[in-house]
């Protein structure tokens, strides 16, 4: 997906939320799951994620790479602090193009632990690099990393059910254990099965919304 086909999707869903509130009468903030607030009171950014992004099937080899690129770097860390540093780092990363992130050597990687608007964690870092050419192998094989993926699912994404609660999000599932296992056999790093999971959210192959949030469908 190239970065004007994902800022036309991010702004389709943003018009998504408006047109919710409207047809609604509900004034902000919109009903969200409780995670959305973030640490920062009126986080526009955390909202936006959540309304925008969260649980919304998402394709493109550089898409993909960058959400679980990021998820990867969250590990000990807030989703806030991550997000926040978003377009830092993907100037860092060359946009997460996974051809070209594949390429980095030794003064990208000098650069990347002097680089304050990033998370700079060597062994992330030195994983991030190596994904991405875990990501060009699966394409190699699969077509994309993108149809490697999302070909891997049974039916149409997981959703809660009427009666859940935030306690029946859970922090892996089977697929979750399954993912990790496959893509740690293929070199990936930074890919155990919490974060597998947290990657899973993020791009819609569950969509764990909670019942009384806006974007929740059951």
């Amino acid at each position: 997906m190239t970065s004007e086909a994902r800022a036309a999707t991010e702004a389709r869903a943003a018009t998504e939320a408006r047109d919710a509130t409207e047809a609604t009468g509900t004034p902000e903030p919109l009903p969200r799951c409780w995670w959305a607030p973030g640490e920062i009171p009126g986080d526009r950014a955390m909202a936006e994620y959540h309304d925008v992004e969260w649980g919304v099937p998402a394709h493109g080899d550089a898409v993909l790479f960058e959400r679980l690129a990021l998820e990867s770097f969250q590990a000990g860390l807030s989703w806030s602090t991550i997000l926040h540093k978003r377009q830092a780092f993907r100037r860092a990363f060359a946009g997460f193009d996974p051809s070209a992130v594949a390429e980095f050597g030794e003064a990208d990687v000098a650069r990347l632990l002097g680089d304050a608007g990033i998370v700079r964690n060597a062994a992330k870092i030195a994983a991030t690099i190596g994904n991405a050419r875990g990501v060009l192998g699966i394409a190699r094989e699969a077509g994309s990393f993108d149809a490697w993926l999302w070909g891997r699912l049974d039916g149409p994404p997981r959703r809660l059910p009427a009666d859940a609660t935030r306690s029946d999000v859970p922090d892996a599932d089977p697929f979750a254990h399954r993912l990790s296992r496959d893509l740690r056999a293929r070199g990936f790093r930074f890919v155990g099965p919490t974060i597998a999971y947290a990657f899973m959210q993020s791009i819609g192959i569950v969509d764990d919304h909670v019942p009384g949030c806006w974007r929740y469908s059951s």
